[in-house]
This record gives C-alpha cells, sequence and structure tokens, in this order.
C-alpha cells in the first residue's frame, strides 16, 4: 500500500523549507515575505512538496506568497510540540525543565494544535497533510512529549481537519513502540539520516533503504513517507566526523534517493532546502547548519547546480 492509493496524493519531488537567514531564528525574527518569495521562487518548478516545521509567522508567511504569487506547491505544515516531560537520556544540555515550564508548554502544545487545524481549514487546497510534531519520542529528544499524549493530538487533528494526519518521527521508535500511534495516523513518517549513524557515503541509500523497509515490513497495512533524509556538508566534528561531509557527498546522497524514491513511488522530503546559521553551536561548522541543498546566500550547491545552470 502507498500513501498515493489511500489519500490521492500524487507522486512529486519534496523537500523541506526553512528559509531563516542570518540574524533570524523562531520565535524573534521572521523571514520577510520578499525573502519568503526570493526562495519560494527558487524552489518552485523543481519541488511540488514543502514541509514546514511550525504553524509560526513564518508558516503564515509562506501561505500568503503562495496565495499571492499562485504558486503550485502543496504543503505538509507541522505543529512544533514541546517538552512535556523530562528526558534524561538528552545527549546535551537540554531535555530536563522545572514543572512549572512543563506545565507551560503543555498549554503552548495545545495552542500549536488548535492553530494546526485553524490552518489546515483555512488553507485546504495549499496544505496537503497535518503533522502534530517532530522528534518528540525518540530516546534523544530534547522535547519529549509521551505517545499517549501524541496520540490525543492526532485524534484532535483528525477529528477537526479533512487533510491525511501524521507524526514525523526518527525510524527508531516506529521500530520499538508507537505502535498505537501508527494505527491512528493516516500514513507514517520517518526521517532516516546514514551519517548521523556513522555510515559512509557507499552505505548511505542501502541504510536509508533498510530503515524504510523495516517499518514498511512492521506495518504493513500503513503508507510510509520518509520526511526528512539529507547529507550535510560541513561538519566540526559533533556527532559527524568531516572527512564523510562534503557538497560531492550530499550530491551523491540527493542523486541516489531521488532514483530509488521515484522508482518505488515513495514520498520522499529531502533535508533540506537552505542552510540556516541560527541552528546547532554557535560554531560555524556546526554541522546542524549546513543541510542546505543552497547555501546561505542562496547558491546552489552541487547536487542541485545543473537546475540552475542558466541562472545569473
Amino acid at each position: 500500500m502507498n500513501i498515493y492509493k489511500t489519500s490521492g496524493i500524487e507522486p512529486g519531488k519534496a523537500i523541506c523549507y526553512s528559509g531563516f537567514r542570518d540574524g533570524q531564528h523562531p520565535g524573534a525574527v521572521y523571514p520577510s515575505y520578499a525573502q519568503v518569495r526570493e526562495d519560494l521562487l527558487l524552489l518552485h518548478g523543481h519541488w511540488k512538496y514543502l514541509r514546514l516545521f511550525d504553524c509560526d509567522q513564518h508558516a503564515e508567511t509562506v501561505l500568503e506568497v503562495i496565495q499571492r504569487e499562485k504558486l503550485d506547491f502543496r504543503l505538509m505544515l507541522g505543529a512544533y510540540i514541546g517538552a512535556e516531560m523530562n528526558n534524561f537520556n538528552c545527549p546535551w544540555n537540554g531535555g530536563v525543565y522545572s514543572e512549572d515550564q512543563l506545565e507551560t508548554n503543555r498549554a503552548h502544545n495545545q495552542n500549536q494544535i488548535d492553530k494546526l487545524i485553524k490552518m489546515a481549514n483555512d488553507y485546504p487546497t495549499e496544505i496537503f497533510s497535518a503533522s502534530v510534531g517532530n522528534e518528540a519520542c525518540v530516546e534523544w529528544t530534547d522535547h519529549y512529549v509521551p505517545e499517549s499524549k501524541v496520540l490525543d493530538y492526532v485524534r484532535q487533528v483528525r477529528a477537526k481537519t479533512k487533510q491525511p494526519v501524521t507524526f514525523c518521527e526518527n525510524y527508531v521508535p516506529w521500530l520499538l513502540k508507537l505502535d498505537q500511534l501508527a494505527k491512528e495516523v493516516d500514513f507514517i513518517s520517518i526521517h532516516t539520516y546514514p551519517v548521523w549513524e556513522y555510515k559512509h557515503i557507499s552505505e548511505s541509500l542501502d541504510y536509508t533503504k533498510e530503515n524504510y523497509y523495516a517499518v514498511a515490513k512492521k506495518f504493513p497495512d500503513k503508507p510510509v513517507v520518509i520526511t526528512e533524509a539529507g547529507w550535510a556538508t560541513n561538519s566540526n566534528g559533533r556527532g559527524i566526523n568531516p572527512e564523510n561531509v562534503n557538497e560531492r557527498y550530499q550530491q551523491i546522497y540527493y542523486e541516489l534517493l531521488m532514483e530509488w524514491s521515484a522508482k518505488e513511488n515513495i514520498l520522499a522530503f529531502f533535508f533540506e532546502a537552505f542552510d540556516e546559521p541560527w541552528k546547532g553551536s554557535p560554531e560555524p561548522l556546526e554541522p546542524e547548519k549546513h543541510w542546505g541543498l543552497f547555501t546561505l546566500d542562496r547558491k546552489p550547491k552541487l547536487a542541485i547546480r545543473n537546475l540552475y545552470k542558466n541562472k545569473p
């Protein structure tokens, strides 16, 4: 079974989009209309599906640009939900909060779910799917939300919207737990990052296929979508060997992933469109900053340079 037969979604190129530039980050300074328009015009005609991570001002601007400029995109819109439980397994400085903060987060999360429902109903043509969270159940997350609460959010959104509803998560929790959640979502969304798991580029596609088919085999009656898969182009050594990342390796993985997913009729969102300087540590080569197919100044990297060879 695949998602197209159950939800009417047609195959197409898909990419994760977050347009934050120098001096911008979520919750503070957001990209302007002109900046989002510039980004979307770069992506238009090459990618059909965009994944957005939050029901924030950035998402509102993206939807405004798409409507005003009459751009042919379909969006997976996500609600970003924060920690509702402490996670003492988080390997970095995060994951543990005061009870007051957790209670504040729970109220904020419900507000985000309400906003996701409203936006999905306000933009039924542009938004093809709604996701109730991102990497909130995996063992290393700093924003842990128990499966039972994610399940409640899924049920709320399914009851009040017409779009298919999902939850975006690393492939491992789908294999080890989340069985009840898998039954309730309209399709399962997985993340697969071979380079984060110390795989060489020569192992990259085989490992992604292994991740994907393991989840698909466990849930044979449920469509499975890849909502994140990518290859960084720089690293300071934090979590990724610098020898394993460069633009050539990103190009190889991108081309292999696109060829395989198209052949198998799998919707696969590449992570991500643009480098984002606000992510991770302040170090310039922090790998979190370097997953884009475009550099921060909107220049195409090697993987997609051929798409823009005639542009100045």
